[in-house]
């Protein structure tokens, strides 16, 4: 009887570990958040998105409003198309302002929202007309040493 209670607690003990790790995956993952269901997608048309990917956040003010949900390619305009799933409890006006953010020097990057003061709200399937790319950390390093060698050479 006693080897029972104590193989029960060990058993119980471990399925709360693996629990515990598949919370913490989900969490890592970016897995535990809303499902899309009340949501509303808006797209972004982007010259360069870096290293963005699927499933980033979508900030406004330092909130997670939304998701990435998309990434493609369009051979129409050859820009990268990035669908976004927004809350419907947060809405945005139509002049809104994206720009492919990173967090920290080195961190994910997200893409973060700047609301601007038209009246009109984006709605399903609108398209925002104001993006600006992603930072490339290696072509700032590239343009600012091939400024300096220019101006090494002016002398």
């Amino acid at each position: 009887m006693q080897r029972a209670t104590l193989d029960l607690w060990v058993g119980l003990f471990v399925m709360a570990g693996i629990a515990a790790l598949m919370v913490l995956s989900l969490k890592v993952g970016n897995l535990d958040t809303y499902n899309g269901s009340d949501t509303y997608v808006v797209r972004g048309n982007f010259e360069n998105i870096g290293g963005l990917k699927v499933r980033a956040p979508v900030k406004s003010s330092g909130v997670v409003v939304g998701r990435v949900a998309n990434i493609q390619f369009s051979t129409k305009t050859y820009d990268a198309i990035v669908t976004m799933n927004i809350e419907r409890r947060y809405q945005f006006p139509k002049d809104t302002f994206a720009s492919i953010l990173t967090s920290g020097l080195l961190g994910e990057q997200y893409i973060g929202l700047d609301a601007g003061g038209d009246e009109a709200m984006l709605k399903e399937g609108d398209t925002i007309m104001k993006t600006n790319s992603a930072l490339v950390l290696e072509e700032m390093i590239g343009r600012f040493l091939f400024d300096k060698a220019s101006d090494d050479n002016a002398f």
